[in-house]
Formats: structure tokens, sequence, C-alpha cells
């Protein structure tokens, strides 16, 4: 069973920064696919994104595009979220989660795995 174990949350001001890190172990195979999701209190879980086994291919929310990135380190077993211009919006906790298929979903159900969250609030 694939463990996932996410650290880096905390809190920061608007506009600041933060990387939150995921690390992977316990994996009987290769994970093609890691993401992120975020939830904040009284609301679903809502994707945030999704990068491929090879690290070619992202996918991200709207809500984040062009200040959140997401990579990975194969060799470490390492997920990344790096997010910048953080907004009081972006305040949930985030998930990292890992797929067995290839396929870049965006929902909740598209994932296998799940760590258990670590919390990002922004204030103003």
């Amino acid at each position: 069973q694939v463990q996932l174990v996410e650290s880096g949350g905390g809190l920061v001001q608007a506009g600041g920064s933060l990387r939150l890190s995921c690390v992977a172990s316990g994996r009987p195979f290769s994970i093609p696919v890691m993401g992120w999701f975020r939830q904040a209190p009284g609301k679903e879980r809502e994707f945030v994104a999704v990068i491929d086994w090879s690290g070619g291919s992202t996918n991200y929310a709207d809500s984040v595009k062009g200040r959140f990135t997401i990579s990975r380190d194969n060799a470490k077993n390492t997920a990344y979220l790096q997010m910048n211009s953080l907004k009081p919006e972006d305040t949930a906790v985030y998930y990292c989660a890992a797929a067995r298929g290839y396929a870049l979903g965006r929902g909740p159900t598209d994932m296998d795995y799940w760590g258990k969250g670590t919390s990002v609030t922004v204030s103003s």
C-alpha cells in the first residue's frame, strides 16, 4: 500500500509563498500520477494540480494557474507544490494524492491514495 505524507504547510501572509512536499513510501509499484487537492472548511475537496510520471505533463486548476507549480522528484519519491502569490482564498488543508493509472484526472475519485493533509492558512 502506498503511503503519502505531506509537509510544508503553515501560516503565511497574502502574497507570500510556501512549498509543500509529499513523500511517498511503501509503494508496491511506481505511481504514474501524483497530484494535489485542497479542502476548505465547509467545502468539497477540489482539484489543484496533477503531474505525470515524467514530470512532462501537468494540469492546474484555473484558480491557481500561474501561481502554483507542481513538480516531482522520482529519485526522492517526492512531489512538490510551489505556491506563490498566495491569497486568502487559498486557505485550506492541502492533500497529496496519487493514482495508479496514467490519466491526469481532476476529480478526487480519480486518485487511489491520499495523504492526511497539511494545513495552509493565508492571512490578509
